[in-house]
């Protein structure tokens, strides 16, 4: 087979790349671009496969977003009212006297904190 010869200028970044994967699989960088060319070329070339498969599981994907979705939501409702309960609790065993403003004021520094912890922010 014969070769041709190309100059080629790429942009820093590229280069960057281009050193890395070389690095990586352990070839010269000349060598990683003359593959990154072919899988590029073969990438642009190939026809797209519409294949029933990969549409299952894009729909499958997006199926599981929604659910995680609303199972965040109901996660963190569940800390609200574990926390409203908590705090509604403690002040009816240390004797009361606090008003719902109070209270509420309480439910919500403390499920900010829970909400700080379970971001990993404190």
């Amino acid at each position: 087979m014969r070769s041709v010869q190309y100059t080629v200028r790429v942009p820093m970044p590229l280069d960057k790349a281009l050193r890395k994967l070389a690095e990586q699989k352990g070839i010269t960088r000349y060598a990683a671009l003359q593959h990154s060319v072919k899988a590029g070329i073969a990438a642009q070339t190939m026809p797209a496969t519409d294949d029933s498969q990969s549409h299952e599981l894009i729909a499958e994907v997006a199926s599981m977003s929604v659910r995680l979705s609303d199972l965040e939501r109901m996660i963190d409702r569940t800390l609200f009212t574990a926390v409203a309960a908590y705090c509604y609790a403690r002040s009816a065993a240390m004797g009361g006297g606090k008003t719902d403003e109070i209270i509420t004021g309480e439910i919500n520094r403390a499920y900010d904190r829970q909400r700080a912890r379970a971001e990993g922010r404190s």
